[in-house]
């Protein structure tokens, strides 16, 4: 059984302004900062327990360590950087393993929009509204907005069809 609309709906208040915050700091810094993934450990440890059965809840944490194992590997073969890894292993035990294939395809739709979207906002006139972006000049994608982006989106989608 995958994640519940009601569980859905108790972590999208803390996460909606956490992704944001992503978002904004990795285009802008190229840059996932400490207090963001702290943020959504805390938002977890506390409405965890509010949206899953306490087992569950406890289980959830296995997710994190996973991830961050596998984000720690991804960052020291050159595929993405320290704060996507642990941005990662942070989202982790917000989502449901049943979900994991939805999550994968939803996260690759969310990684090509955002690299669309960026690169088109980096030749349009939003740029001239945020010329300080380091996401305009590095050469590097700032994956933490795709991230962010899909644990929202994943949310959401759960929030209303579920």
């Amino acid at each position: 059984m995958g994640m519940t609309a009601d569980a859905a709906l108790w972590f999208l208040p803390a996460v909606i302004p956490i992704a944001i915050y992503v978002s904004w700091t990795d285009m802008s810094m190229m840059k996932i900062t400490n207090k963001a993934v702290m943020a959504l450990v805390a938002s977890y440890a506390i409405l965890g327990l509010f949206a899953f059965p306490f087992d569950m809840y406890l289980w959830q944490w296995l997710n994190l360590v996973v991830m961050l194992v596998i984000g720690i590997a991804l960052n020291a073969a050159g595929v993405m950087g320290a704060g996507d890894a642990k941005f990662m292993a942070a989202a982790a035990p917000m989502i449901v393993l049943a979900d994991i294939r939805d999550l994968m395809l939803l996260f690759a739709a969310c990684l090509i929009a955002a690299l669309l979207v960026h690169r088109a906002a980096k030749y349009s006139p939003i740029r001239a509204a945020v010329p300080h972006w380091k996401s305009w000049e590095d050469r590097k994608f700032p994956k933490g907005f795709p991230l962010s982006v899909t644990l929202l989106m994943y949310l959401l989608l759960v929030a209303i069809y579920r």
